[in-house]
């Protein structure tokens, strides 16, 4: 059977038709194509990770998962420096970040360590990917929330995806900083571990952002500039050890942002009860 066209479609002319075919092939700026293109490398790294650590090349796969990360970092900052920022974009990142920081840290540790627990050691795999999946719909979730105070953007609501997948790995840091295989008699402790940052993820426990952090006062240029190249030296000269230090001072301030969080709470509680008009007695 042929088709036809609806009335309303046939009115409209060969006019409107190639309008539409116009719009269905308008260019895209390179601006919204260039961010995209950093998170389809950094989930082509993720699944890298994934199949060195099916391989056994577990510290390639660790170095991939950082790549991930700091690509991950990259991208959001490149879509607001050129106002590419698009709700496609969210969405990409965002699955991308599930296999990134979700799944392949979780089988990269139970293809370390975790399958000596057997199948608790899977669970633990398992809560981890789910956290962090869980972890993200909340922040997809919260983004369109306006009611939040400005001071909120400074913190993240639970461990973020990237930070958890890094941290998650700080056992793997140590034993590769150390160049001895794991104890099998530490493999319970390292569960334990992947679960209390899977729960961490999951929770509602404020995290400092840095998000904001844009400018920095000029005095304190060149010390930054020398503590980042400094960093950075040390890193390309002893990885693991270095992402070990961070990754337990990044744990570590972890009670001093929930308490400047806590306290900023009660700041501006404080100011909405001295705002609010008193009522009239009787």
């Amino acid at each position: 059977m042929d088709f036809e066209p609806a009335p309303d479609d046939a009115a409209r002319g060969p006019g409107f038709e190639r309008a539409q075919r116009r719009r269905r092939f308008r260019r895209i700026p390179l601006r919204f194509v260039l961010p995209n293109l950093v998170t389809l490398l950094a989930l082509c790294l993720g699944l890298t990770a994934i199949r060195f650590a099916s391989e056994g090349l577990y510290e390639e796969s660790v170095f991939a998962i950082v790549g991930a990360a700091i690509l991950d970092g990259l991208d959001g900052r490149i879509a607001r420096a050129l106002k590419g920022a698009s709700r496609f974009g969210a969405e990409l990142d965002s699955l991308a970040d599930f296999v990134d920081f979700g799944v392949a840290p979780a089988l990269l540790l139970y293809f370390w360590a975790l399958h000596a627990n057997k199948s608790f050691g899977w669970f633990a795999a398992l809560i981890f990917a789910v956290a962090c999946a869980l972890r993200l719909a909340r922040f997809n979730v919260m983004i369109d929330d306006p009611g939040q105070p400005a001071w909120t953007g400074n913190f993240f609501v639970g461990m973020p995806a990237p930070a958890g997948a890094i941290a998650v790995m700080l056992p793997m840091y140590v034993a590769f900083a150390v160049e001895t295989p794991l104890d099998p008699s530490l493999t319970p402790f390292v569960t334990a571990y992947v679960l209390g940052i899977a729960l961490l993820m999951a929770s509602r426990i404020p995290h400092f952002s840095g998000k904001k952090t844009g400018r920095v006062p000029r005095e304190w240029f060149m010390p930054l500039l020398f503590g980042v190249m400094a960093a950075l030296l040390l890193g390309a000269t002893f990885p693991m050890q270095m992402l070990a230090i961070l990754s337990v001072f990044y744990l570590a301030l972890i009670p001093l942002s929930a308490r400047n969080h806590m306290a900023l709470t009660r700041a501006d509680q404080a100011s909405a009860g001295a705002a609010s008009p008193t009522p009239p007695q009787a």
